[in-house]
């Protein structure tokens, strides 16, 4: 993203989720304060996106998947969620348990832009916000200074944030997740295995975001993103959406 500015992918990605219920079928998840955050003229925007996409979809589907691994570590006893490059995310705001502590990460001109958002749409801003910038801070100790209690398991979501960032990042990041005991990380990355379609696909995406300041970094091979997992300190790793476009939903447990 371009200093100084809020993340143009931030906001794709919540008109994605904001559309998808009204426009697709059948509907994979529902944010109903999606369009609220946004302050957006609901009529104006569901006229501006195309009736069908592929990768609406795919929001859609990573968001159900992470916030389904969520429901089920909390029945398990997990009361710490953090989500990695929250964007315009609502997991905080639709959290209707009062002892699940939702953690928002991201980059300070980005947290400043939603709180501005929440604010105009008279939502709470009941997160606790840890300002990272992921290819230069430390996670773990930012985390840890705004109350996160590392001893306590936690469900990582990091969702729309892999295919910006370094290798080294991305392994910053994974190696101080996989030190909180019973943690769980729901990410989703680009893979290489893209037949002639989904790399038509790819480009125009690549193309698209490169022109708002946040060039996708490469693409990763079968079976890159496990390994590195793995070598990180998560001993199972589960792929919940491997697709031929390349596309995938990883989780993983430590």
């Amino acid at each position: 993203m371009r200093e100084g500015e809020p993340s143009r992918t931030a906001w794709g990605a919540a008109v994605h989720r904001a559309v998808h219920p009204v426009l697709d079928r059948p509907v994979l998840f529902d944010d109903p304060l999606a369009f609220p955050i946004l302050g957006v003229d609901r009529d104006e925007v569901l006229a501006s996106v195309a009736p069908r996409s592929r990768l609406r979809l795919f929001v859609a589907l990573r968001h159900r998947l992470a916030e389904q691994t969520l429901a089920a570590a909390y029945d398990r006893g997990t009361r710490q969620c953090v989500v990695l490059g929250a964007g315009l995310d609502t997991i905080a705001y639709r959290n209707e348990h009062a002892d699940l502590r939702v953690f928002e990460v991201d980059h300070p001109d980005t947290q400043a832009w939603k709180r501005e958002r929440l604010a105009e749409a008279g939502i709470p801003a009941v997160a606790t916000y840890v300002a990272v910038d992921f290819e230069r801070d430390d996670l773990r100790s930012r985390l840890v200074e705004e109350g996160f209690d590392v001893a306590r398991p936690a469900v990582f979501v990091w969702l729309g944030v892999v295919p910006y960032l370094s290798r080294e990042a991305v392994g910053a990041t994974l190696r101080a997740l996989a030190t909180v005991p019973g943690a769980e990380v729901v990410l989703d990355h680009a893979g290489t295995e893209r037949d002639a379609e989904g790399e038509e696909r790819h480009r125009r995406l690549a193309e698209r975001v490169a022109a708002v300041g946040e060039e996708l970094t490469e693409a990763w091979a079968p079976g890159e993103m496990a390994a590195l997992l793995t070598r990180s300190g998560f001993a199972e790793v589960e792929e919940l959406l491997p697709t031929g476009s390349g596309a995938h939903v990883v989780r993983a447990s430590s």
